[in-house]
């Protein structure tokens, strides 16, 4: 052997050893092992957390993708995809993975995911019900008994409502997603389920606006929510049919109003709109909610560019900073578009930062400033601009 390949051969043994995601099932320990070998593999761009603990134990990860993944930057948008929360709906936690994968293995060489990681922080939660995918054992397209966690409660049916009392036992995994949303501003969302084919947007509950032939429930931002979801059907060849699950309903362009699909409590994504401001819609991948791993490879090519065409969403509209006079950044200032008025009012973060995602348009927007003057008074000053984009 001559001494060029021997030097050869011994880089390769010193290089780690990296190898293409599969398609197939991963369970706890093959998940937990992937996410280890991404943050080693490319650990300039990726940060690897726990935001806390299923019952049985299990930790519920999040992967964040980007520049600066360890905090958050000024000016940088804070993004989430959340799957899995309904453990017998696989489809969405194996197309995370493979976000996962196709966003670090191609960046700085692919511009688009370049650029978006170097403008955006992503966050990534595979599955936030591990003990109720681990507990499935015979797979159905219909129903399993993973459907729920190990206490056997419904975790998309477990958040405070806005419009109902809620009297449910808040569980560990709905208690680490509420926290986590607390230390983070999270500006757009999507949670990833099965069973069906449809991006699915605010309200899940509320009060309806009664049309010709449904009812609704809608946000100040339906505009916005119409759009995004929109955003992810219009890309996805299947969803974007609308009529592709036998013995469902048909979904017009793929997309549904939650409230006119069917009313629920306690959903996920009308807890982080309205106490989170985070703009999330609820995407429904898959007829069959636990299919057979050949179909795998299908569904990535199906939703692949949708997902990553969603991410980009998160830069629509404005964003800010609101200061004092010293120059100083103000926190819980209220900062919202005239005739937008939310049910928890959208407030700037510790840092002064707002972020506001609207469409093309000009907007006028409010800043309410508060400003404690005695034991019992409070002085509000309200600003207002007109903001054309």
């Amino acid at each position: 052997m001559d001494f060029a390949r021997l030097c050869l051969g011994l880089l390769l043994l010193l290089l780690p050893l990296v190898t293409a995601l599969d398609f197939n099932y991963h369970h706890q320990e093959e998940m937990e092992a992937f996410l280890k070998t991404v943050v080693q593999n490319h650990n300039s761009i990726t940060h690897l957390h726990s935001i806390g603990k299923s019952v049985k134990g299990r930790n519920l990860w999040v992967l964040v993708v980007g520049r600066f993944p360890k905090e958050h930057r000024i000016g940088i948008p804070e993004f989430k995809y959340v799957a899995n929360m309904h453990g017998d709906e696989s489809v969405g936690r194996e197309m995370l993975l493979h976000l996962i994968d196709y966003l670090v293995s191609n960046d700085g060489k692919d511009p688009e995911i370049t650029k978006l990681i170097d403008s955006t922080r992503i966050h990534i939660m595979p599955s936030m019900n591990p003990d109720g995918f681990e507990s499935v054992k015979k797979p159905d397209c219909f129903y399993n008994q993973g459907r729920e966690n190990d206490n056997h409660y419904d975790l998309n049916r477990n958040f405070p409502d806005a419009f109902e009392f809620n009297n449910v036992s808040r569980q560990p995994e709905t208690e680490a997603i509420m926290k986590w949303l607390k230390t983070e501003t999270f500006v757009l969302s999507a949670n990833l389920h099965g069973g069906a084919l449809v991006a699915s947007y605010p309200f899940d509950n509320g009060v309806p606006a009664t049309g010709a032939l449904h009812s609704w429930s809608l946000t100040p931002d339906d505009d916005v929510f119409q759009y995004l979801a929109n955003v992810y059907a219009s890309r996805n060849p299947n969803m974007k049919k609308g009529d592709q699950c036998k013995n469902s309903m048909q979904f017009p362009n793929g997309v549904t109003n939650g409230y006119s699909w069917y009313p629920l409590i306690g959903g996920m994504q009308d807890y982080n709109y309205v106490w989170a401001q985070c703009f999330e819609i609820t995407l429904e991948l898959s007829c069959c909610k636990y299919p057979r791993e050949e179909k795998l490879p299908f569904f990535w090519n199906d939703n692949k560019a949708s997902l990553i065409e969603y991410i980009k969403q998160v830069h629509l509209g404005v964003k800010g900073q609101v200061f004092d006079q010293n120059r100083n950044p103000l926190p819980n200032v209220i900062v919202e578009v005239q005739d937008r008025t939310h049910i928890c009012p959208y407030i700037t973060n510790k840092l002064g930062e707002y972020y506001l995602l609207l469409l093309p348009g000009s907007y006028v927007i409010n800043v309410s400033i508060q400003s404690l003057l005695y034991s019992n008074t409070i002085e509000f000053t309200i600003l207002t601009y007109t903001e054309k984009i």
